[in-house]
């Protein structure tokens, strides 16, 4: 497990390292508002990037309990990915959403190993579709209802060994696609990598989508349990 770099009040401090960028529609520097104060509030120190650069900086990365990715797309030099695997493969946790985490550096399959998935397609862009829990027992989905989103419905190629916690259905109705009618896709997963915790969800296509109670829910319950941190339950379904 990596390293913590402060000490208050007599307790180990962990830090998290939010890394922002590529492709803009995804809303990253918006979404790293939205969860570096919440990380904060938590007791993490936070570092927010938005260069890849950052991930060269062995001094820094040694020190990192949770690295928090939001890059669409681009690339991904070879020191950069050098830096961030060996801090994962080392012990930092990772946790992620949408695009930022499962559709980056396209042409490199060693990081889609390491996050679990790759995104393909998503028929139809923006339309409703549900939500449905399928692990109900564990704790980043626990006291959570299926629920509803009007956004991208993600699918994904995704590493068969994942832990799903909640899936999504596709209708075959969106995107001139009808053979995917009934397909069962994994929309929220945690795995290992080295000695690091993998957390991912296809929610989050844009910072609004967080005004979803369950969708922010996930996301901060998954931060949580990838940084090995007691999972803090702060919503859960009426």
């Amino acid at each position: 497990m990596c390293a913590v770099n402060k000490k208050r009040g007599g307790t180990k401090r962990k830090a998290a390292l939010i890394v922002w960028g590529g492709w803009k529609g995804h809303t990253p520097k918006e979404c790293a508002d939205l969860f570096a104060p919440w990380l904060k509030s938590k007791g993490f120190r936070v570092d927010v990037s938005d260069t890849l650069d950052i991930y060269t900086n062995k001094r820094k990365m040694k020190n990192y309990n949770l690295i928090v990715p939001i890059w669409t797309m681009s690339e991904i030099s070879k020191e950069q990915w050098s830096g961030l695997r060996d801090a994962v493969l080392n012990g930092a946790g990772v946790a992620g959403w949408h695009g930022g985490m499962c559709d980056a550096f396209r042409q490199n399959t060693e990081y889609q190993f390491m996050t679990g998935g790759q995104w393909v397609v998503h028929p139809g862009n923006i339309i409703p579709h549900r939500i449905n829990i399928s692990a109900p027992n564990d704790p980043i989905v626990k006291g959570l209802k299926d629920f509803d989103m009007v956004s991208e419905q993600y699918y994904m190629h995704v590493d068969p060994s994942n832990e799903v916690l909640a899936t999504t259905t596709f209708s075959g109705k969106h995107g001139d696609v009808p053979w995917i009618k009934g397909t069962v896709m994994p929309y929220v997963w945690k795995r290992m990598y080295g000695k690091g915790r993998i957390f991912y969800t296809s929610l989050g296509h844009v910072v609004d989508d967080f005004k979803v109670p369950e969708a922010l829910e996930i996301v901060k319950r998954g931060m949580q349990w990838a940084a090995r941190e007691r999972i803090k339950q702060e919503y859960v379904s009426a």
